[in-house]
């Protein structure tokens, strides 16, 4: 055999490997929320006025129908909408057209002082889906069924 040819198979091997170890794998079809960099939390500073982006994640088999999923905005005693934030995302429901695995919650955060002896936090929770899928990372911990956002003063 050529050195040529064994280059190529020796290469073929080490990409199909490295290929098996990529990211975690799921058998079974989860929804989870996220900052764009993967956290499960994030801090929004006071003076901030800009529009975040929060995404869900479908993570299963590719789907012929579309997947619903609710979600729920809870704010903590110390924010206020129209004064500390405002919900851009239109309703509580996302809907993941065939091919689509990714969809934003938007959230303008507004120039505003909190108190920090109050509950400064926004949580964007998935309270169910159209498909019965888990709700956070399979297992009992639910990992990202929830995004915590703390407003915090800079």
């Amino acid at each position: 055999m050529s050195m040529k040819k064994v280059f190529y198979m020796l290469l073929m091997i080490t990409l199909s490997a490295c290929a098996d170890q990529e990211g975690e794998w799921y058998d079974t079809p989860f929804v989870r929320i996220s900052t764009e960099t993967g956290e499960a939390s994030t801090v929004v500073l006071s003076d901030v006025k800009n529009v975040n982006t929060y995404n869900v994640y479908l993570s299963s088999t590719p789907q012929t129908e579309v997947v619903t999923v609710d979600f729920e905005i809870l704010a903590g005693d110390g924010l206020q909408s129209g004064v500390d934030y405002e919900v851009v995302t239109e309703g509580t429901t996302l809907s993941f057209l065939p091919g689509i695995y990714a969809m934003p919650v938007r959230i303008r955060w507004m120039e505003h002082r909190v108190d920090p002896s109050k509950d400064n936090t926004l949580t964007i929770r998935l309270t169910g889906n159209s498909r019965g899928y888990c709700l956070g990372y399979p297992g009992p911990d639910q990992k990202q069924r929830q995004l915590l956002i703390e407003k915090r003063n800079n």
